[in-house]
């Protein structure tokens, strides 16, 4: 069974910074590439970074400049640091596994963490 792990999110004053982590576990194979997306109260999930296993990566408009985001492909990790957060950030942050192949399994699937809240106030 696989599962997606998420840490790191809290309550933070806006311009501060938070490290989000996400870390996969199960027999896996490949993952072909990790994603954080938001959810914010009444809005659509929207995508905020993805990361390749080749290390493509990409970001929303709307945190570039500011989020980071990498991969640790041996453990399996993602990481997104995110510095001068805004209000607007405000949202449940979710780890997504696209793609991913398991160990001895036909086919792939994606896979989905528990959302991790992060909320930006002062």
């Amino acid at each position: 069974q696989v599962q997606l792990v998420e840490s790191g999110g809290g309550l933070v004053q806006p311009g501060g910074s938070l490290r989000l982590s996400c870390a996969a576990s199960g027999s896996i194979f490949s993952i072909r590439s990790m994603n954080w997306y938001r959810q914010a109260p009444g809005k659509q999930r929207e995508l905020v970074a993805s990361i390749t296993s080749a290390d493509s990566i990409a970001y929303a408009d709307s945190v570039k400049g500011r989020f980071t985001i990498s991969r640790d492909n041996a453990e399996n990790t993602v990481y997104l640091h995110m510095n001068s957060l805004k209000p607007e950030d405000t949202a449940v942050y979710y780890c997504n596994a696209d793609h991913l192949v398991r160990v001895g399994v036909r086919g792939w699937n994606d896979y989905w963490g528990q959302g991790t809240q992060v909320t930006v106030s002062s």
